[in-house]
């Protein structure tokens, strides 16, 4: 089933949501309070929804764990969308993407290597992530057993209720691994911090790792069975799959090894009946909610009622010169481009052979001797506002400004990556001999369904991994976190094209390992101390 959502905002902040689309519709509402919006059964899955959307929709302004905490500004409210502001951290920072426009704000420290404490992309990922925990952490308080009896909600309903409370402590766990993985050590709220309460504390990185395992573990078996929840919903498949992530970086986040407990959570999702799409090129069209097959979990944009210049918008429209005939929109805006050191990871560049190789190169040179000129290194064309047979988006927008697709979180083709590494990690319940038909299932939906492409169980090493995980999930918001995991971030044992600013990259300091914490938070908070090295 696809999930149904009405965002519906009043002027005293709270919101509600429902809709009979798939995805998300934005209608202006008066006079809600929480007595009212939690009074019947189906506020409560209103206000669950306000949770969801705040992946898809944007404002001025992020939110912060506790009103303690100063609120950030962003001013363009595109770049106020998580996905957009997530995917720039996540990929502008490596050697997957660069962005033409240099005079936008963040953009130069972020690819060069050299940010601060005020880089607002930084910041605007980091207030976002608190603004979602916000919506979780009021969600979950209000969704107590004792407020739902006190309302007069009992039986079925109360029962329904109990699961919106464990998907909302679900995203609130996503949001926590988030600031986990970026910044380390941040300010930590839950439920049990009244509004007004105090200064928030700082938590440690391997206490907050602590904390995100025991809440999804507590909640794993109690979630609605994997794969029966409404689409763009989480199920258990979305806590394991959380779970694989976290134990696969775990060395970074605590400094021991989890990677027996990575291949335990990817044998649950292997296991539950999620299959690889068939058609790779597939993966990221205007109907890939029709992907269920291998989609665990997912961002829902919708070009009816998710209208900001954020989220897959922002991936389909950003790619230079990719024609809008291409990308399914009004055409592109010239940003996004690969360098040549990403780009050169296929051996076929025209993506005859390895159909995930979707380059834009007419106009373009391969190599990216300007790090700010918009022909130089080619463009993707891997996110398209179109379906499967071509045709216009399920929500179309005349104007082509807006796009339908979903941006998946967790996809089966992660998982069988993880299962890969973790095996030659060393972590038991895993074997090398299935790892290498895993990653030969993704080499064959590349290569069309033949053989072509399968590799030896002797060329499955740890550096391939990491070479084929950049082919597989490149633009989809990992190549960070992968790079920091096998050292190769900010050391001289991978250098890219641009890396620190110059063209033959060089190494950089270790501190760019963390991102700071906001020095808005840092002058507001005594109790914070900021990350090494800034």
């Amino acid at each position: 089933m696809k999930l149904q959502l009405l965002l519906m905002i009043s002027v005293t902040g709270v919101s509600a949501l429902t809709s009979c689309t798939k995805k998300l519709d934005l209608v202006p509402t008066n006079d809600i309070t929480a007595e009212t919006v939690y009074s019947t059964p189906l506020g409560y899955k209103q206000a669950l929804a306000k949770v969801y959307s705040a992946f898809a929709l944007t404002g001025n302004t992020g939110g912060t764990g506790s009103p303690d905490i100063p609120t950030q500004i962003i001013s363009d409210e595109g770049n106020s969308d998580f996905l957009r502001l997530y995917f720039n951290l996540q990929e502008l920072t490596t050697d997957e993407a660069a962005w033409t426009w240099q005079n936008d704000a963040g953009v130069r420290g972020l690819k060069e290597m050299s940010w601060s404490a005020t880089n607002p992309i930084i910041n605007g990922v980091y207030y976002r992530a608190f603004f979602q925990i916000t919506l979780a952490n009021d969600f979950i308080k209000q969704s107590a057993d004792d407020r739902v009896a006190a309302r007069g909600i009992a039986g079925a309903d109360a029962d329904n209720i109990r699961k919106y409370r464990l998907e909302a402590r679900f995203l609130r766990a996503y949001q926590y691994w988030v600031l986990m993985d970026l910044f380390g050590n941040p300010p930590f709220v839950t439920e049990e911090n009244a509004i007004g309460s105090g200064i928030p504390s700082q938590i440690t990185r391997s206490d907050l790792f602590s904390y995100i395992e025991s809440e999804l573990k507590e909640i794993e078996n109690d979630l609605v069975t994997v794969r029966t929840n409404e689409y763009g919903r989480a199920d258990q498949g979305a806590a394991w799959a959380l779970l694989s992530r976290i134990y696969l970086n775990a060395k970074v986040y605590t400094g021991t090894e989890r990677n027996t407990d990575a291949i335990t959570y990817c044998n649950k999702i292997i296991t539950a009946g999620y299959t690889l799409h068939g058609n790779y090129r597939e993966l990221m069209l205007a109907d890939n909610h029709l992907n269920t097959d291998e989609f665990i979990f997912t961002i829902a944009y919708d070009a009816s009622h998710t209208q900001n210049w954020g989220g897959t918008t922002f991936l389909a429209h950003g790619p230079a010169s990719v024609p809008g005939s291409i990308s399914g929109t009004s055409g592109p805006w010239g940003g996004l481009r690969h360098p040549h050191t990403f780009t050169n990871l296929f051996a076929d560049k025209t993506g005859a052979t390895d159909k995930r190789a979707q380059f834009y190169t007419t106009g373009h040179s391969l190599t990216m001797n300007d790090l700010y000129t918009e022909k130089d290194g080619y463009s993707s064309s891997k996110y398209r506002n179109l379906t499967r047979g071509g045709g216009a988006a399920p929500n179309a927008d005349p104007a082509g400004n807006w796009a339908d697709i979903d941006f998946p979180l967790f996809r089966l083709g992660e998982i069988y990556l993880t299962y890969a590494e973790a095996t030659l990690r060393g972590g038991t319940g895993g074997d090398a001999a299935t790892a290498l038909g895993y990653m030969n299932l993704l080499r064959t939906r590349a290569y069309s369904g033949t053989v072509d492409g399968n590799i030896t169980a002797g060329q499955l090493t740890l550096d391939y991994l990491l070479d084929e995980k950049a082919r597989e999930m490149y633009y989809e918001a990992q190549r960070r976190t992968d790079l920091v995991r096998y050292e190769k971030f900010t050391t001289a044992s991978y250098l890219w094209a641009w890396k620190g600013g110059v063209f033959a990259g060089r190494q950089v300091d270790a501190r760019y390992n963390l991102f700071p914490i906001p020095s808005t938070d840092l002058s507001s908070n005594p109790n914070l101390n900021q990350n090494p090295g800034y």
